[in-house]
């Protein structure tokens, strides 16, 4: 009887497991948030400064120093049924345009093109200054991707739409011009371009 008592004083004495604290959740990247009030309504961007630092800060630039105001969406390109990008910026205006900047592809960032995306436009890798795509629809090719051959670091991604992507899908029907543009943007300018009156930070 001794025995058994001991055992269940001693099983009593051992203190009940700690339970594990939950795991960590790392914070979310941090975002700049930027307004463009357009013609055709309000358009909020989440800017990713801290995976894409360089082409963010290259687009903050054009917002605080107000060179978006008063220019215009000039271009949609559309490759089906409420699938395409637009684009907008200063299009290498002297009085407007900044120095281009480091490419940042999308392998070292992690930000691929996904509906909403905002993208950096560019020719060779570190040409890109003042001019922005929207994807409307995922458009994984154009992304970086090192196993193909030739100019595969893709196009820079640096945030996405959080607000307003109805207003993109509207932008990307507007009509176009059958002969303005040249190459492959011939057909694709929209004519009048869609103003967008202001671009600021969110405070």
């Amino acid at each position: 009887m001794m025995v058994y008592l001991f055992l269940a004083l001693a099983a009593q004495a051992v203190p009940a497991p700690t339970p594990l604290p939950p795991p960590a959740v790392p914070p979310a990247p941090a975002t700049v948030r930027v307004v463009l009030d357009t013609a055709d309504g309000r358009i909020v961007l989440a800017l990713k400064k801290e995976r894409a630092p360089i082409t963010t800060a290259n687009f903050l630039r054009y917002v605080d120093q107000k060179r978006l105001d008063g220019i215009g969406f000039y271009r949609t390109a559309k490759g089906g049924p409420g699938f395409g990008f637009v684009q907008f910026g200063v299009q290498n205006a002297p009085k407007r345009v900044l120095p281009p900047i480091k490419h940042e592809p999308t392998t070292q960032t992690g930000i691929k093109h996904l509906s909403g995306t905002i993208s950096i436009a560019r020719y060779a890798p570190g040409t890109a200054s003042g001019d922005f795509t929207i994807m409307v629809g995922d458009q994984p090719g154009l992304d970086a991707d090192p196993s193909q051959p030739g100019d595969n670091l893709g196009y820079a991604a640096f945030g996405h739409v959080v607000e307003g992507m109805e207003v993109v899908q509207h932008i990307l029907d507007a009509p176009t011009s059958a002969t303005a543009g040249d190459g492959m943007m011939k057909g694709q300018m929209i004519v009048p371009p869609v103003l967008i009156r202001s671009a600021r930070r969110v405070p």
